[in-house]
């Protein structure tokens, strides 16, 4: 059975080898292969091996589509990826107060995703926090009270990685996309109390 290569690499050599060492922190054996599939996706910003396999999958089928139109229209200007769409942007803005602070939890996946990014840039990049600290951050930047429902989500969405034992957490760096730059922009306008450099 023949399997489809799937690239491999990483912007910081540095923050793989954190996360790595940080996933590997506690355990008393070695990761299987699958449990080093995931490592390896989570170290450069997916949420698990699928995530990877899916995002190689779809940033591959762009650029044929790219070099297809390139192609078939050699004097043709190819787009330029999407920009980030302003009425989303409006609305989820709209979870927030004028401080900054995330006001509440929103129904829909893609805009509670836009929120974590959010909180995602109020966190210490390059920085091991312990859970305390990772806590105090979310408390500042949320008004529902519900600090634990963020830390979770953070950590599933990818964004935030922890240790097995949890004594341990940093900011996984990744490149925001349009709409979560557009939102972290905005709200930098309005500091929120204990925001971090992101």
């Amino acid at each position: 059975m023949s399997r489809t290569p799937l690239p491999y690499s990483a912007d910081d050599i540095s923050a793989l080898a954190r996360s790595l060492r940080a996933q590997l922190a506690g355990r008393a054996e070695p990761p299987g292969h699958v449990e080093w599939l995931n490592m390896l996706a989570k170290a450069v910003g997916c949420r698990n091996f699928q995530h990877f396999r899916a995002q190689t999958a779809e940033q591959a089928m762009a650029q044929t589509m790219a070099q297809t139109a390139a192609q078939d229209h050699p004097d043709a200007t190819v787009e330029a990826p999407p920009s980030a769409d302003p009425v989303k942007v409006l609305k989820v803005a709209r979870c927030f107060d004028a401080a900054g602070a995330l006001l509440r939890w929103p129904p829909k996946r893609s805009e509670r995703d836009l929120c974590l990014w959010v909180l995602w840039s109020r966190i210490f990049a390059g920085r091991a926090m312990s859970e305390g600290e990772v806590n105090d951050v979310l408390r500042a930047a949320h008004r529902f009270g519900d600090h634990v429902l963020l830390r979770r989500e953070l950590c599933d969405f990818g964004l935030l990685d922890r240790t097995r034992d949890g004594s341990v957490y940093r900011r996984v760096e990744r490149r925001p996309p349009p709409e979560a730059l557009a939102m972290i922009r905005r709200l930098k306008a309005t500091p929120a109390a204990g925001r971090a450099p992101s």
